[in-house]
Protein backbone atom coordinates (compact mmCIF):
# COMPACT_ATOMS: atom_id res chain seq x y z
CA UNK A 1 0.00 0.00 0.00
CA UNK A 2 1.25 3.76 -0.48
CA UNK A 3 -0.20 6.87 0.89
CA UNK A 4 -2.67 8.73 -0.99
CA UNK A 5 -0.64 12.49 -0.01
CA UNK A 6 -2.53 15.74 0.10
CA UNK A 7 -0.13 18.76 0.80
CA UNK A 8 1.75 17.17 3.14
CA UNK A 9 -1.00 15.28 4.97
CA UNK A 10 -0.43 11.63 4.46
CA UNK A 11 -2.70 9.06 4.24
CA UNK A 12 -3.53 5.08 4.24
CA UNK A 13 -6.83 3.73 3.81
CA UNK A 14 -6.94 0.06 4.65
CA UNK A 15 -10.00 -1.90 4.14
CA UNK A 16 -11.82 -5.05 5.04
CA UNK A 17 -11.06 -6.64 8.10
CA UNK A 18 -8.09 -5.68 10.89
CA UNK A 19 -7.66 -8.28 13.36
CA UNK A 20 -4.65 -8.63 13.95
CA UNK A 21 -3.74 -11.45 11.43
CA UNK A 22 -4.55 -9.54 7.85
CA UNK A 23 -3.56 -6.25 9.25
CA UNK A 24 0.22 -6.59 8.34
CA UNK A 25 -0.68 -7.20 5.05
CA UNK A 26 -2.47 -3.62 4.54
CA UNK A 27 0.91 -1.35 5.77
CA UNK A 28 4.69 -2.87 5.54
CA UNK A 29 7.88 -1.73 6.47
CA UNK A 30 8.20 -0.78 3.12
CA UNK A 31 5.61 1.73 2.89
CA UNK A 32 6.71 3.06 6.09
CA UNK A 33 10.46 3.47 4.61
CA UNK A 34 8.78 5.03 1.32
CA UNK A 35 6.36 7.67 3.45
CA UNK A 36 9.78 8.52 5.42
CA UNK A 37 10.74 9.90 2.04
CA UNK A 38 7.87 12.09 1.75
CA UNK A 39 8.18 15.33 2.96
CA UNK A 40 4.75 15.39 5.05
CA UNK A 41 4.16 16.73 8.83
CA UNK A 42 0.82 14.26 9.08
CA UNK A 43 0.68 10.94 8.53
CA UNK A 44 -2.73 8.96 9.63
CA UNK A 45 -4.60 5.59 8.45
CA UNK A 46 -8.07 6.15 7.51
CA UNK A 47 -10.65 4.08 8.93
CA UNK A 48 -13.05 4.61 6.14
CA UNK A 49 -13.62 1.42 4.59
CA UNK A 50 -12.84 -0.63 7.78
CA UNK A 51 -15.54 -3.20 8.16
CA UNK A 52 -14.49 -4.39 11.57
CA UNK A 53 -11.00 -3.48 13.95
CA UNK A 54 -10.09 -4.81 16.83
CA UNK A 55 -7.08 -3.90 19.12
CA UNK A 56 -4.46 -6.17 17.84
CA UNK A 57 -5.34 -5.16 14.41
CA UNK A 58 -4.90 -1.10 15.28
CA UNK A 59 -1.46 -1.91 16.99
CA UNK A 60 0.19 -2.90 14.03
CA UNK A 61 -0.69 0.41 12.57
CA UNK A 62 -0.14 2.31 15.56
CA UNK A 63 3.76 0.77 16.42
CA UNK A 64 4.63 1.68 12.90
CA UNK A 65 2.92 5.09 13.08
CA UNK A 66 5.05 5.74 16.29
CA UNK A 67 7.95 4.80 14.58
CA UNK A 68 7.95 6.89 12.16
CA UNK A 69 6.86 9.59 14.64
CA UNK A 70 9.84 9.06 16.70
CA UNK A 71 11.97 9.58 13.82
CA UNK A 72 10.36 12.71 11.85
CA UNK A 73 8.74 14.36 15.25
CA UNK A 74 5.49 14.43 13.01
CA UNK A 75 2.16 13.96 13.88
CA UNK A 76 0.32 10.61 13.47
CA UNK A 77 -2.81 8.98 13.88
CA UNK A 78 -6.39 7.67 12.75
CA UNK A 79 -9.18 9.46 10.77
CA UNK A 80 -12.18 8.13 8.86
CA UNK A 81 -14.56 7.03 11.96
CA UNK A 82 -17.49 7.31 13.72
CA UNK A 83 -18.79 7.74 17.44
CA UNK A 84 -19.02 4.14 18.18
CA UNK A 85 -15.54 4.06 16.28
CA UNK A 86 -13.83 6.83 18.54
CA UNK A 87 -15.51 5.15 21.71
CA UNK A 88 -14.20 2.23 20.99
CA UNK A 89 -10.54 3.11 20.27
CA UNK A 90 -10.62 5.33 23.43
CA UNK A 91 -11.72 2.09 25.21
CA UNK A 92 -9.05 0.12 23.94
CA UNK A 93 -5.80 2.87 24.67
CA UNK A 94 -7.61 4.98 28.00
CA UNK A 95 -4.59 6.61 29.21
CA UNK A 96 -1.84 5.40 26.81
CA UNK A 97 -3.57 7.19 24.04
CA UNK A 98 -0.70 9.12 22.68
CA UNK A 99 -1.68 9.37 19.03
CA UNK A 100 -4.28 11.67 17.52
CA UNK A 101 -7.25 11.23 16.23
CA UNK A 102 -9.42 12.92 13.33
CA UNK A 103 -12.71 12.22 12.94
CA UNK A 104 -12.46 13.09 9.45
CA UNK A 105 -10.03 14.02 6.60
CA UNK A 106 -11.32 17.24 6.10
CA UNK A 107 -10.39 18.11 10.14
CA UNK A 108 -7.32 16.43 10.18
CA UNK A 109 -6.10 18.82 7.10
CA UNK A 110 -7.11 21.94 9.42
CA UNK A 111 -4.57 20.52 12.01
CA UNK A 112 -1.66 20.51 9.53
CA UNK A 113 0.67 23.39 9.78
CA UNK A 114 1.46 23.43 5.99
CA UNK A 115 -2.12 23.47 4.51
CA UNK A 116 -2.80 27.15 5.70
CA UNK A 117 -4.97 28.92 3.46
CA UNK A 118 -7.96 30.96 3.90
CA UNK A 119 -9.12 31.20 7.98
CA UNK A 120 -11.92 28.85 8.53
CA UNK A 121 -14.40 29.30 11.15
CA UNK A 122 -15.15 26.08 13.08
CA UNK A 123 -17.05 25.13 15.78
CA UNK A 124 -14.80 22.96 18.31
CA UNK A 125 -16.24 20.95 21.33
CA UNK A 126 -14.68 18.18 23.67
CA UNK A 127 -15.25 17.41 27.35
CA UNK A 128 -11.61 17.09 28.30
CA UNK A 129 -11.05 21.05 28.84
CA UNK A 130 -7.27 20.25 27.76
CA UNK A 131 -8.25 19.08 24.83
CA UNK A 132 -10.25 22.43 24.20
CA UNK A 133 -7.33 24.28 24.87
CA UNK A 134 -4.86 22.32 22.59
CA UNK A 135 -7.11 22.09 19.60
CA UNK A 136 -8.06 25.70 19.83
CA UNK A 137 -4.32 26.94 20.30
CA UNK A 138 -3.20 25.10 17.63
CA UNK A 139 -6.11 26.24 15.40
CA UNK A 140 -5.76 29.85 15.74
CA UNK A 141 -1.57 29.54 15.12
CA UNK A 142 -2.81 28.29 11.49
CA UNK A 143 -4.74 31.24 11.38
CA UNK A 144 -8.20 29.71 11.65
CA UNK A 145 -11.45 30.74 13.60
CA UNK A 146 -12.26 28.51 16.62
CA UNK A 147 -15.64 28.90 18.56
CA UNK A 148 -15.06 26.75 21.44
CA UNK A 149 -18.48 25.89 22.90
CA UNK A 150 -17.86 25.27 26.63
CA UNK A 151 -20.53 22.57 27.44
CA UNK A 152 -22.17 19.25 25.66
CA UNK A 153 -25.17 21.75 25.99
CA UNK A 154 -23.84 24.63 23.90
CA UNK A 155 -22.34 22.71 21.29
CA UNK A 156 -25.46 20.89 20.87
CA UNK A 157 -27.23 24.51 20.10
CA UNK A 158 -24.60 26.49 18.30
CA UNK A 159 -24.09 22.84 15.46
CA UNK A 160 -27.62 23.52 14.53
CA UNK A 161 -26.96 26.32 12.16
CA UNK A 162 -24.38 23.93 10.65
CA UNK A 163 -23.95 26.57 7.73
CA UNK A 164 -22.17 28.91 10.20
CA UNK A 165 -18.88 26.71 10.33
CA UNK A 166 -16.75 25.46 7.64
CA UNK A 167 -16.28 22.44 10.29
CA UNK A 168 -17.80 21.09 13.39
CA UNK A 169 -15.04 19.40 15.43
CA UNK A 170 -15.85 16.52 18.24
CA UNK A 171 -14.71 13.00 18.60
CA UNK A 172 -11.40 14.33 17.98
CA UNK A 173 -7.79 14.21 19.98
CA UNK A 174 -5.00 15.63 20.01
CA UNK A 175 -1.68 13.15 20.84
CA UNK A 176 0.58 13.93 23.12
CA UNK A 177 3.34 14.28 20.31
CA UNK A 178 1.05 17.07 18.54
CA UNK A 179 2.54 20.91 17.88
CA UNK A 180 2.77 21.20 21.10
CA UNK A 181 1.75 20.17 25.15
CA UNK A 182 -1.51 20.71 25.82
CA UNK A 183 -2.12 24.26 26.72
CA UNK A 184 -4.59 26.02 29.13
CA UNK A 185 -4.88 29.35 31.16
CA UNK A 186 -7.15 29.31 34.47
CA UNK A 187 -7.67 32.39 36.66
CA UNK A 188 -4.15 33.79 35.21
CA UNK A 189 -2.03 30.19 35.99
CA UNK A 190 -1.27 28.72 33.09
CA UNK A 191 -1.66 24.97 32.72
CA UNK A 192 0.14 22.36 30.96
CA UNK A 193 -1.37 18.76 30.56
CA UNK A 194 1.35 16.00 30.34
CA UNK A 195 1.15 12.49 30.47
CA UNK A 196 2.78 8.54 30.03
CA UNK A 197 6.46 8.09 30.61
CA UNK A 198 8.30 11.36 30.74
CA UNK A 199 12.08 11.24 29.21
CA UNK A 200 14.26 12.91 27.40
CA UNK A 201 11.58 13.89 24.90
CA UNK A 202 10.01 16.34 26.68
CA UNK A 203 12.72 18.60 25.87
CA UNK A 204 11.34 18.14 22.02
CA UNK A 205 7.44 18.54 22.81
CA UNK A 206 7.27 21.06 25.13
CA UNK A 207 7.72 24.47 23.98
CA UNK A 208 10.37 26.57 26.01
CA UNK A 209 9.69 29.71 23.45
CA UNK A 210 5.93 29.62 24.22
CA UNK A 211 6.91 29.59 28.03
CA UNK A 212 9.15 31.94 27.88
CA UNK A 213 7.21 34.63 26.26
CA UNK A 214 4.27 34.03 28.87
CA UNK A 215 6.95 35.24 31.43
CA UNK A 216 7.32 38.28 29.66
CA UNK A 217 3.40 38.46 28.85
CA UNK A 218 3.15 38.43 32.57
CA UNK A 219 2.53 34.78 33.81
CA UNK A 220 3.69 34.10 36.94
CA UNK A 221 1.97 30.87 37.75
CA UNK A 222 2.80 27.53 35.83
CA UNK A 223 1.17 24.15 37.05
CA UNK A 224 1.62 20.17 35.09
CA UNK A 225 -1.03 18.47 35.67
CA UNK A 226 0.19 14.96 35.66
CA UNK A 227 -2.74 13.04 36.59
CA UNK A 228 -1.94 10.74 33.54
CA UNK A 229 2.03 11.01 34.12
CA UNK A 230 3.19 7.23 34.68
CA UNK A 231 7.07 7.68 36.08
CA UNK A 232 9.88 10.01 34.17
CA UNK A 233 13.53 9.14 34.07
CA UNK A 234 16.49 11.31 35.19
CA UNK A 235 16.13 13.39 31.79
CA UNK A 236 13.05 14.65 32.39
CA UNK A 237 13.97 15.85 35.85
CA UNK A 238 17.16 17.41 34.85
CA UNK A 239 14.60 19.52 32.37
CA UNK A 240 12.28 20.19 34.97
CA UNK A 241 14.94 21.39 37.30
CA UNK A 242 16.56 23.52 34.68
CA UNK A 243 12.72 24.94 34.43
CA UNK A 244 12.37 25.72 37.75
CA UNK A 245 15.84 27.82 38.08
CA UNK A 246 14.82 29.79 34.68
CA UNK A 247 11.35 30.73 36.44
CA UNK A 248 13.05 32.03 39.71
CA UNK A 249 14.52 34.57 37.17
CA UNK A 250 11.45 35.86 36.99
CA UNK A 251 9.63 34.96 40.63
CA UNK A 252 7.66 32.58 39.03
CA UNK A 253 6.07 29.37 40.47
CA UNK A 254 5.81 26.29 39.08
CA UNK A 255 3.84 22.86 40.43
CA UNK A 256 2.89 19.65 39.79
CA UNK A 257 -0.65 17.87 40.70
CA UNK A 258 -1.58 14.88 40.93
CA UNK A 259 1.95 13.04 40.06
CA UNK A 260 2.30 10.22 41.93
CA UNK A 261 5.54 8.17 42.85
CA UNK A 262 4.95 4.88 42.47
CA UNK A 263 7.03 4.38 39.94
CA UNK A 264 8.97 7.98 40.00
CA UNK A 265 11.87 7.72 42.91
CA UNK A 266 10.96 10.05 45.73
CA UNK A 267 14.32 11.24 45.47
CA UNK A 268 12.97 12.85 42.46
CA UNK A 269 10.06 14.94 43.97
CA UNK A 270 13.10 16.11 46.91
CA UNK A 271 15.25 17.37 44.26
CA UNK A 272 12.36 18.89 42.12
CA UNK A 273 11.16 20.24 45.51
CA UNK A 274 14.96 21.60 46.14
CA UNK A 275 14.72 23.73 43.00
CA UNK A 276 11.51 25.13 43.64
CA UNK A 277 8.68 23.27 42.59
CA UNK A 278 5.60 22.63 44.76
CA UNK A 279 3.65 19.51 44.94
CA UNK A 280 -0.32 19.31 45.20
CA UNK A 281 -2.67 16.23 44.87
CA UNK A 282 -6.10 18.28 43.45
CA UNK A 283 -6.04 21.42 41.01
CA UNK A 284 -9.07 22.55 43.05
CA UNK A 285 -6.19 22.48 46.23
CA UNK A 286 -4.98 25.59 44.16
CA UNK A 287 -7.71 26.77 41.77
CA UNK A 288 -10.44 27.18 44.07
CA UNK A 289 -8.27 29.10 46.75
CA UNK A 290 -7.81 32.67 45.53
CA UNK A 291 -5.42 33.36 48.09
CA UNK A 292 -3.01 30.95 47.80
CA UNK A 293 -3.42 31.60 43.75
CA UNK A 294 -1.78 35.28 44.71
CA UNK A 295 0.57 33.76 47.20
CA UNK A 296 1.79 31.90 44.29
CA UNK A 297 1.72 34.23 41.25
CA UNK A 298 -1.44 33.89 39.91
CA UNK A 299 -1.55 38.10 40.50
CA UNK A 300 1.82 39.84 38.70
CA UNK A 301 4.94 39.99 40.41
CA UNK A 302 7.85 41.89 39.44
CA UNK A 303 10.12 40.15 36.63
CA UNK A 304 13.89 40.70 37.47
CA UNK A 305 14.89 40.27 34.20
CA UNK A 306 16.74 42.70 32.55
CA UNK A 307 14.33 45.25 30.37
CA UNK A 308 14.72 44.66 26.43
CA UNK A 309 14.75 47.57 24.43
CA UNK A 310 12.77 48.28 21.19
CA UNK A 311 14.35 46.89 18.11
CA UNK A 312 13.75 48.79 14.13
CA UNK A 313 12.46 45.45 13.24
CA UNK A 314 9.33 45.61 15.86
CA UNK A 315 8.54 49.22 15.40
CA UNK A 316 8.30 48.85 11.36
CA UNK A 317 5.48 46.45 12.17
CA UNK A 318 3.75 48.96 14.30
CA UNK A 319 0.79 49.47 11.37
CA UNK A 320 0.01 46.19 11.11
CA UNK A 321 -0.63 45.30 15.17
CA UNK A 322 -2.55 48.70 15.36
CA UNK A 323 -4.65 47.99 12.53
CA UNK A 324 -5.20 44.37 13.83
CA UNK A 325 -6.25 45.91 17.33
CA UNK A 326 -8.76 48.72 15.79
CA UNK A 327 -10.45 46.93 13.04
CA UNK A 328 -11.20 43.97 16.09
CA UNK A 329 -12.56 46.42 18.06
CA UNK A 330 -14.33 48.24 15.52
CA UNK A 331 -15.90 44.48 14.53
CA UNK A 332 -16.78 43.91 18.09
CA UNK A 333 -18.48 47.02 19.28
CA UNK A 334 -19.82 48.77 16.08
CA UNK A 335 -17.24 52.07 17.63
CA UNK A 336 -15.26 54.13 15.55
CA UNK A 337 -11.30 54.42 16.60
CA UNK A 338 -9.86 58.49 17.02
CA UNK A 339 -5.99 58.24 17.02
CA UNK A 340 -5.00 60.70 19.92
CA UNK A 341 -1.53 60.81 20.20
CA UNK A 342 1.32 58.18 19.57
CA UNK A 343 4.84 58.27 22.22
CA UNK A 344 7.60 56.53 22.40
CA UNK A 345 7.77 55.91 26.18
CA UNK A 346 7.17 53.95 29.28
CA UNK A 347 2.96 53.06 29.63
CA UNK A 348 1.58 55.88 31.23
CA UNK A 349 -1.86 55.41 32.38
CA UNK A 350 -3.72 58.56 33.74
CA UNK A 351 -6.81 57.01 35.12
CA UNK A 352 -6.53 54.15 36.42
CA UNK A 353 -10.37 53.36 37.65
CA UNK A 354 -12.33 51.76 35.70
CA UNK A 355 -10.15 50.01 33.87
CA UNK A 356 -9.04 46.43 32.59
CA UNK A 357 -5.94 45.14 30.79
CA UNK A 358 -4.51 42.55 29.07
CA UNK A 359 -1.16 41.14 27.52
CA UNK A 360 -0.10 39.07 24.84
CA UNK A 361 3.27 37.81 23.59
CA UNK A 362 4.28 36.72 20.27
CA UNK A 363 7.51 35.55 18.88
CA UNK A 364 9.37 34.39 15.90
CA UNK A 365 10.84 36.95 13.33
CA UNK A 366 9.80 39.20 15.90
CA UNK A 367 9.35 39.16 19.29
CA UNK A 368 7.63 41.50 21.64
CA UNK A 369 4.79 42.16 24.30
CA UNK A 370 1.12 44.08 23.33
CA UNK A 371 -0.67 45.35 26.18
CA UNK A 372 -3.94 46.98 25.65
CA UNK A 373 -5.65 48.86 28.16
CA UNK A 374 -9.62 48.19 27.93
CA UNK A 375 -12.47 50.56 29.69
CA UNK A 376 -14.82 48.70 31.39
CA UNK A 377 -17.73 49.49 28.97
CA UNK A 378 -15.75 48.57 26.11
CA UNK A 379 -14.29 45.24 27.70
CA UNK A 380 -18.12 44.62 28.41
CA UNK A 381 -19.36 45.16 24.91
CA UNK A 382 -17.11 42.73 23.85
CA UNK A 383 -18.24 40.31 26.66
CA UNK A 384 -21.87 40.50 25.26
CA UNK A 385 -20.99 39.52 21.85
CA UNK A 386 -19.19 36.67 22.50
CA UNK A 387 -21.12 35.29 25.14
CA UNK A 388 -24.66 36.01 24.02
CA UNK A 389 -25.81 37.99 26.91
CA UNK A 390 -25.09 41.11 29.29
CA UNK A 391 -23.39 40.29 32.42
CA UNK A 392 -21.50 42.57 35.52
CA UNK A 393 -19.74 39.23 36.57
CA UNK A 394 -16.04 40.10 36.19
CA UNK A 395 -14.98 36.71 36.47
CA UNK A 396 -16.40 36.17 33.33
CA UNK A 397 -15.84 39.40 31.79
CA UNK A 398 -11.96 39.17 32.23
CA UNK A 399 -12.38 35.69 30.57
CA UNK A 400 -13.88 36.98 27.47
CA UNK A 401 -11.98 39.57 27.32
CA UNK A 402 -8.77 36.93 27.10
CA UNK A 403 -10.83 35.49 24.27
CA UNK A 404 -11.07 39.11 22.50
CA UNK A 405 -7.46 39.72 22.89
CA UNK A 406 -6.93 36.24 21.15
CA UNK A 407 -8.85 37.01 18.06
CA UNK A 408 -6.34 40.60 18.14
CA UNK A 409 -3.17 38.36 18.52
CA UNK A 410 -4.50 35.99 15.50
CA UNK A 411 -5.28 39.09 13.60
CA UNK A 412 -1.89 40.62 13.73
CA UNK A 413 -0.60 36.73 13.35
CA UNK A 414 -2.16 36.80 10.08
CA UNK A 415 -1.20 40.52 8.74
CA UNK A 416 2.74 39.87 9.75
CA UNK A 417 2.31 36.66 7.75
CA UNK A 418 1.36 38.42 4.96
CA UNK A 419 3.82 40.23 5.08
CA UNK A 420 6.24 37.28 5.02
CA UNK A 421 7.04 37.68 8.70
CA UNK A 422 6.18 34.21 11.00
CA UNK A 423 5.19 34.81 14.54
CA UNK A 424 3.92 32.31 16.82
CA UNK A 425 1.18 34.06 20.12
CA UNK A 426 0.69 33.54 23.89
CA UNK A 427 -2.86 33.03 25.54
CA UNK A 428 -3.25 36.12 26.95
CA UNK A 429 -2.96 37.57 30.46
CA UNK A 430 -5.76 39.51 32.23
CA UNK A 431 -5.53 41.59 34.80
CA UNK A 432 -8.73 43.45 36.64
CA UNK A 433 -6.45 46.03 37.98
CA UNK A 434 -4.40 48.50 36.68
CA UNK A 435 -1.77 48.16 39.50
CA UNK A 436 -1.08 44.33 38.97
CA UNK A 437 -0.20 45.41 35.31
CA UNK A 438 2.39 48.05 36.02
CA UNK A 439 4.22 45.97 38.17
CA UNK A 440 4.80 43.62 34.93
CA UNK A 441 5.12 47.10 32.38
CA UNK A 442 6.41 50.03 34.95
CA UNK A 443 9.90 49.38 33.30
CA UNK A 444 9.20 48.59 29.99
CA UNK A 445 9.69 51.33 26.90
CA UNK A 446 7.44 50.79 24.33
CA UNK A 447 5.57 52.54 21.43
CA UNK A 448 2.07 53.96 23.08
CA UNK A 449 -1.05 54.78 20.87
CA UNK A 450 -3.96 56.61 22.60
CA UNK A 451 -7.27 55.84 20.91
CA UNK A 452 -10.74 56.87 21.76
CA UNK A 453 -13.66 54.75 20.85
CA UNK A 454 -17.26 57.09 21.10
CA UNK A 455 -15.06 59.15 23.23
CA UNK A 456 -13.88 55.99 26.10
CA UNK A 457 -10.15 56.25 25.96
CA UNK A 458 -8.24 53.09 25.27
CA UNK A 459 -4.28 52.46 25.25
CA UNK A 460 -2.30 50.43 22.73
CA UNK A 461 1.33 50.01 24.55
CA UNK A 462 3.89 47.90 21.70
CA UNK A 463 6.94 46.93 23.72
CA UNK A 464 9.45 44.24 24.40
Amino acid sequence: MRATVKGRVAIFQPQGFLDGNNAPSFLTIDDIKATEALNVDMLLVSLKKVIFFNRNGLDVFIRLLQDIRTKKHITVGLCDYDHVKFKTINSFYGNALTFSLFRTEKIAELFASSNKSDSKTVLLYNEDASQRSAMAIELFDYGHNPIIAQSKKEFDEKKQTVDLYYAIIEDTYLGMFGQKIATRVTGNAIIYTIANFLDAEIGDTFNIAYHNNSLNAGFRLFIFDAYKVVSMNVHALNFFTKLASSAAEYNATICFVGLTFEKTPISFKNDLEDAGMMFFDNMDDILKNKELMQELGGSSSASTKQTRTLTKALVNELPRFIDATVSTITMMTNATAIKNALNVQTLDIKESKNQFASSIGFYGDVDGLIILVFPKNIAKKACELLIGEETDDEEAILDSLAEFVNIIGGRAKSLLGEHKQHVDITLPRTYGDIDSLMQIAQHKKGVQVDLSFEGSNFIFFLTR
